[in-house]
């Protein structure tokens, strides 16, 4: 694989797998707190494209989140198609960015390949894959924003069938991505009311 040459990309890159070198440092450690509380979504976008080996150091990132017994039911369909970006805008009622995104990242969970799995636990597990795709795009300096497909029938009818996936495949999200045309602030949600500590005790 050719790493992108930016000083940017390759830094990500080094923070997003410094794991596999062995245990990251303090500095690294405070650099993927900041990624988490910095990240937000992002709705428009540059005209530039993303390159292929960026979309590649995203998909790394999400297959390496945690997954049930190890299953890995993630599929992913990377969609760079003018006219389907459009038809996504179009069908999909909270993904109309998609429309001015030079790219767009549909998680998926493949059925057909994850035949123990039981009840809906390849949720969890595509839902991890897709956070861990959205902070590795924050990192590189690219925005996302995860729109939403299942449980809604008729938004996994849709994608179904502008990508034509099989019943064995359920399209979790649809993600556009793309070089932010702003800088939107992230929201604050540190609420500490929210937290219990051993029980439910008020």
């Amino acid at each position: 694989m050719n790493f992108p040459k930016t000083s940017g990309l390759l830094a990500a890159a080094a923070l997003l797998f410094a794991s596999c070198a062995g245990t990251p440092s303090q500095h690294d450690g405070q650099a993927v707190l900041d990624n988490i509380a910095s990240r937000t979504s992002v709705r428009t976008y540059q005209d530039r494209p993303v390159g292929a080996d960026t979309v590649e150091m995203l998909l790394r990132a999400a297959m390496a989140a945690p997954s049930a017994m190890n299953r890995q039911p993630w599929a992913f369909v990377v969609v760079d198609d003018k006219a389907l970006l459009q038809k996504f805008a179009d069908s999909l009622q909270y993904a109309k960015m998609a429309a001015s995104a030079p790219l767009a990242i549909v998680v998926c969970a493949d059925l057909s390949r994850n035949s123990g799995a039981s009840g809906d636990w390849w949720v969890m597990d595509a839902s991890a894959a897709s956070e861990n795709l959205l902070l590795a795009a924050h990192a590189m300096g690219l925005g996302a924003v995860w729109t939403g497909g299942y449980p809604r029938s008729e938004r996994v009818k849709a994608v179904r069938h502008i990508l034509g996936l099989p019943e064995s495949v359920v399209p979790l999200n649809v993600i556009p991505v793309g070089y932010p045309a702003g800088n939107p602030a992230p929201k604050q949600k540190w609420d500490p009311s929210k937290v219990r500590r051993n029980g439910w005790m008020e």
